[in-house]
Formats: C-alpha cells, structure tokens, sequence
C-alpha cells in the first residue's frame, strides 16, 4: 500500500560513484537503469587475484576523481596525475579482455581497461592493479542502491562530538520530510514512473570513519551508532537502506522529485 507522510518527501540529493569506492558525483538529475543509476559503480580496481579493492584497504581511493564523458572514462588523482580511459563499444574486442573479479564472495565477468590503466591504478595504489568496467550490471558489495534519510543524519550528530557530512555514508538517494530512522519502515518508493523497493539495513564499516575528502581518519561515527542502532541480525551497525529498482528503468530522478512511501 502506498501511503504518504503528512509532510513531503523529496529527494534532498543525489550521488554517483564511477569508480567504486572513489570520489563522489552530486548530481541535480540521474537516470535510472535496471541494476542502479547510470555509471554508478562502473568502475572498479582489482588486484592480481581479481578482487575488488576499496577504501576499506586502500583510502587513497577517496581522492581518486572520475568523470564519465560517453564512451569515456576521465581519472584524475592528485598523486598520479590524469588519464582517459577508452572502452569499445562491442564486444567481444581484443582491446577490453574479459576478466572474472570478485566483490566478496560474488563473482562477475568483467572488462579490463588496458594497460596504461594498469599502470594508473598500480602507481595509485602502490602494488599490482587494475581498471575494469562492468558488462550488464554496476559493482555494489550487495545491493545496486542505496537510500539515507537527512533526518536520520541529524539525530547522529546530536550524538556525535563532531559533526559528519552524509558523505560519510556514501548514499545514492538521500531523502528530505521523514523522521529520523523512519528509512527503518519503508518498503518501497515511488518516484515518478520509478519504484524502489527498500530490501535491506545497511552495515556500516570503517569506511564511514574517513574524509572522503582526503582519505583520512576524521571523527569515527561507528561507537556512536553502536549505542542504538547494533542490528543483532545482521552482526553489525545499521545507518541508510539498501533498495533495488523494480520498475521504471529509464526513469529521471530529480533533486526536488516527491516520493511516495509504502510502509511496512
């Protein structure tokens, strides 16, 4: 059943994430495709193994800036300079190999972006790496998106002894009108011809303790969550919802568009 707040509900804002685990994109708009928004987490770097790196190992990746012009891939870090990255537009292509990656235990084919991506990324990271796309889906660790509430953002820092950007927390849709925590209730979203379905509370790692700024340690939010928001279940920390897209792929999310909820 779709029910509404007695007060609106709008998206407040929204991000892209080219890389995965790099430099965010705010955007005034996004297009909504199957697995998430268009070129959200795209782009990943492997190790010689095949699997994902991030913030988590490596927070150098917070300043690693990409911007997605067509076809292409333009990175930018301040330690290793810039590079535009070409990938075909067919497959199958000896210029973009297949490769197998892992992102936790889930593995998924993948295309390398070549050697002087290669090299980028290994200057970047100090150890063997490399740059790979995503062929028919985007490279979540688990759900294609993810849903946080301004409010609840503000009842965290009343807790807090410094205030946090929700930056911190890497959303792709932050909503403005609800309660603090009320994201806890939702089943699902309705925004224009769009409907996302709320499936899971997101656990919260160390990532969420760094500048996404500078990649440096900067006010650690985890104890303070710990206090109330420890989700037995889930052996964790919960701040933000993870959503799948059920219908609407080609839809435009706008910041300002209303939402309707269906609750739980």
């Amino acid at each position: 059943m779709i029910a509404r707040m007695s007060s609106r509900v709008t998206i407040a804002s929204l991000h892209v994430y080219p890389v995965k685990s790099g430099r965010v994109i705010d955007c005034h708009e996004a297009r909504l495709g199957p697995c998430g928004l268009q070129h959200d987490r795209h782009w990943m770097l492997i190790n010689n193994d095949g699997r994902f790196l991030t913030q988590r190992s490596h927070p150098q990746l917070a300043r690693l800036a990409a911007l997605v012009r067509g076809d292409t891939l333009q990175l930018a870090h301040p330690d290793c300079g810039e590079l535009s990255v070409d990938l075909p537009t067919e497959l199958p292509s000896p210029l973009a190999p297949i490769r197998r990656v892992t992102i936790w235990k889930r593995h998924h084919d993948a295309l390398d972006a070549g050697d002087d991506a290669a090299r980028f990324c290994t200057r970047l990271i100090g150890a063997p790496a490399r740059l790979v796309a995503a062929i028919d889906q985007n490279f979540p660790d688990g759900y294609p998106l993810l849903v946080c509430n301004e409010s609840s953002l503000s009842d965290l820092n009343r807790r807090m002894q410094a205030w946090l950007p929700m930056s911190r927390f890497r959303p792709n849709l932050v909503l403005r009108g609800l309660e603090a925590w009320a994201e806890d209730r939702i089943a699902t979203l309705r925004i224009g011809t769009a409907r996302l379905k709320l499936v899971k509370p997101c656990t919260r790692c160390v990532i969420t303790s760094l500048d996404q700024a500078t990649g440096l340690p900067a006010g650690d939010p985890l104890p303070a969550l710990r206090a109330f928001r420890w989700n037995t279940t889930l052996h964790g920390v919960t701040f933000g919802e993870n959503a799948e897209v059920q219908s609407g792929s080609g839809a435009i999310l706008r910041v300002g568009d209303e939402a309707e909820i269906g609750w739980e």
